[in-house]
């Protein structure tokens, strides 16, 4: 099911415009799902998928959720774990580099998506994917642009795969720490493109994107 969008149609803040209409309809298992890491450098793509309670005080409940980008590394972390508190159920998964560089990002991102999907211990009867459909997949979907702006359950998605992701990455610089993967998280900042320069790359990095494999073919 695709959903047109009018760019004067996002609210405020993310609600349950789309899950109210589908809870109405009898459909109560649904899935926000979105992911995090698609334009970095190095590293995995993370996707998460929750299943918010039939309960419109959600939106109250997690009313400072908004598209990860938006909020501080701090507001996300609290916010993480209030959204793991009161989601029916949630699970996060990722592709790898070498995944990435095998199938291509909108592939590994639809992959690191399925995975999170499938790890959920309630599965969803729709989902609510932010642009992207999952056809591999039997749920009925609705891919929302803008979705993490307009839908509670992405933006929650997107904060818990924003998170999990920057976590991984942090962690990956004590092995790594020429890149300090711990302040970009991969992505092609300064301070990373004078890693490469340095040190060349590394396991992490995605050979198929075209700023690292203008290095490797120098």
């Amino acid at each position: 099911m695709r959903n047109k969008f009018d760019p004067t149609e996002i609210p405020l803040a993310p609600d349950l415009t789309f899950e109210r209409s589908l809870w109405a309809c009898g459909i109560h298992s649904i899935a926000g799902i979105d992911e995090a890491g698609r334009g970095a450098w190095a590293g995995p793509v993370y996707a998460a998928a929750v299943i918010l309670p039939c309960d419109p005080s959600m939106e109250q409940k997690l009313a400072g959720v908004r598209d990860s980008k938006q909020i501080t590394s701090l507001k996300r972390i609290q916010l993480a774990l209030l959204i793991k508190q009161d989601a029916l159920a949630y699970a996060v998964a990722y592709a790898d580099a070498g995944e990435i560089d095998q199938l291509g990002i909108l592939p590994a991102n639809r992959l690191a998506m399925m995975r999170a999907i499938k790890a959920l211990k309630i599965q969803p009867d729709h989902l609510l994917i932010d642009a992207m459909f999952l056809p591999d997949l039997e749920q009925a979907q609705t891919a929302l642009i803008k979705g993490d702006q307009r839908s509670l359950s992405i933006a929650a998605a997107s904060i818990l795969a924003k998170t999990e992701r920057d976590a991984w990455m942090i962690a990956a610089h004590d092995q790594y720490p020429a890149y300090r993967f711990d302040l970009h998280k991969g992505y092609g900042t300064k301070t990373h493109q004078m890693g490469l320069i340095r040190e060349g790359i590394c396991d992490l990095h995605r050979k198929t994107y075209k700023p690292i494999r203008v290095m490797i073919e120098k």
